[in-house]
């Protein structure tokens, strides 16, 4: 791009941004480096993150803000330390933006860079150290990142597709890869929305024996069944579905994010040594308490999941093309910001709405 372009977006100015009043307006990227890679934004994804940014209610976010982590664009400046992206490539950027990337980092050097406990740094909302500035998200016409976490989209998949896959998409592929969801594995993914039908779709994909979607209501049955589940539990409105589904899973992915869920009932759903992975992330943390004696008589594992590495997004994005992934996306234009985001605070979306520039 030219040096004296502008970058552009959607600002987050305060708390009550979430109600759909950010305001377009001019922000300064981070400063630039020859590892970067400055992106001319095609699309985003809006992602439930967005949400809680733009309200602070994870943290103070430090406004102003322009969020939105699931871009894909143009490379159309390139620094000279970059050696696999070139001037003009498709390209996309997820929840991340830097990690500390040092050879003695028991995470960066081992392909873990998401769970860097030195210099983790997200796609929109953190600051950088030293003078470099703020990062800045893809709700915007460009975007400014370091080239580690820019990855190349495969030919196949459009790039509307592609976009929340890089955030929503591989929240949940990660956690099925490296628990073993494929062949011989039985798995349920909690919730119906922007992540759990993803996870509906990769565990599919992977090639898991058996998918059972979980969700509140019956409403989404259809749904989950024409997305690739086999079965569908409605924890309110079907009768002693704990009972029925006793011990029937080896996995669970868990993309509910509520204090409120029926946390010991899922964990009964799993057979002996399975596997809870949590990836919903409720404002404030707060999970609701566990029955050690849910867990302890079948030797029951729970851990949490974030986001991913950009080498499993790239694996991600392969077998996306490969296996003809479609999620189900709503698009959007850029100048919908406001409406989009208000929307999905209520839930309208199914399963995910994607801005276009």
């Amino acid at each position: 791009m030219a040096s004296n372009d502008k970058f552009e977006g959607w600002l987050g100015l305060d708390k009550d941004s979430v109600k759909g009043n950010m305001q377009w307006g001019q922000f300064e990227p981070k400063k630039w480096s020859e590892d970067d890679v400055d992106i001319e934004v095609e699309c985003c994804g809006i992602c439930g993150s967005d949400l809680h940014m733009l309200s602070s209610g994870w943290s103070q976010t430090p406004y102003p803000c322009v969020v939105g982590h699931e871009i894909v664009g143009k490379a159309v400046r390139v620094g000279s330390n970059v050696k696999d992206i070139k001037t003009g490539d498709r390209v996309g950027v997820g929840a991340q933006a830097r990690s500390c990337l040092e050879a003695d980092c028991p995470e960066c050097s081992t392909g873990q860079e998401n769970y860097c406990g030195r210099g983790n740094v997200s796609t929109y909302g953190s600051v950088y150290p030293g003078d470099e500035g703020k990062s800045y998200g893809g709700y915007a016409k460009h975007n400014r990142t370091h080239n580690r976490f820019v990855v190349k989209i495969p030919e196949g998949l459009s790039s509307t597709d592609a976009a929340p896959m890089l955030c929503g998409g591989i929240t949940v592929f990660s956690p099925l890869k490296r628990n073993g969801a494929g062949p011989g594995k039985r798995v349920g993914i909690v919730g119906v929305g922007g992540l759990g039908h993803f996870g509906v779709l990769f565990a599919r994909a992977l090639g898991a024996d058996r998918v059972v979607a979980i969700s509140r209501k019956a409403d989404k049955r259809d749904d989950a069944i024409k997305l690739g589940a086999d079965e569908y539990i409605a924890t309110d409105d079907d009768k002693d579905w704990e009972t029925k589904n006793k011990r029937s899973l080896d996995l669970i992915i868990s993309t509910v994010s509520s204090a409120k869920m029926p946390l010991n009932g899922y964990l009964g759903l799993l057979a002996v040594h399975g596997t809870y992975i949590q990836v919903g992330a409720p404002d404030g943390g707060e999970l609701p308490p566990i029955n050690a004696f849910t867990i302890i008589p079948n030797g029951i594992k729970i851990g949490g999941s974030g986001i991913g590495s950009p080498d499993e997004i790239k694996e991600m994005l392969q077998l996306a093309a490969d296996k003809k992934v479609k999620p189900w996306i709503q698009t959007r234009s850029m100048k919908e910001a406001n409406d989009a985001i208000v929307d999905m605070a209520d839930g309208k979306a199914r399963f995910r709405y994607v801005l276009e520039n």
